[in-house]
């Protein structure tokens, strides 16, 4: 009887690679990224190549000429949401990017002046 394989190289490179891109972990422990975060590169900074992770480069690189949402550069990239978001947060205090998250709901408009503006827009 043949022992059953788990994984075979190609997916198991697939679950350890972002487990070692992180370090090992699955949250930033400073900061809480949203998909919708927009990141942008400091064009002000010189990266020191030797310390980045390729994954950090790619992401200042995807970054350098717009802000680009979280999300978005994990689709670009072909990571995990939630690698990019630690190597953000890592690239975050390493003041190498800007990022803009999203308004918090107490300061998004309400669903009334909304549905007011949008009545509004109707009677132009």
């Amino acid at each position: 009887m043949r022992e059953p394989r788990w994984l075979d190289d190609e997916q198991a490179g697939r679950h350890v690679r972002p487990y070692a891109i992180t370090g090992g972990r699955t949250r930033h422990s400073q900061h809480n990224f949203t998909l919708i975060t927009l990141v942008v590169s400091r064009h002000d900074h010189e990266w020191d190549h030797d310390h980045l992770e390729p994954e950090s480069m790619a992401i200042l690189a995807l970054c350098r000429d717009r802000a680009v949402a979280v999300a978005e550069i994990a689709g670009n990239l072909d990571l995990p949401v939630s690698v990019v978001k630690v190597l953000c947060g890592d690239l975050l205090n390493g003041e190498l990017i800007i990022v803009q998250a999203p308004p918090a709901l107490s300061e998004q408009p309400s669903v009334e002046l909304i549905e007011r503006v949008m009545d509004g827009i109707r009677r132009l």
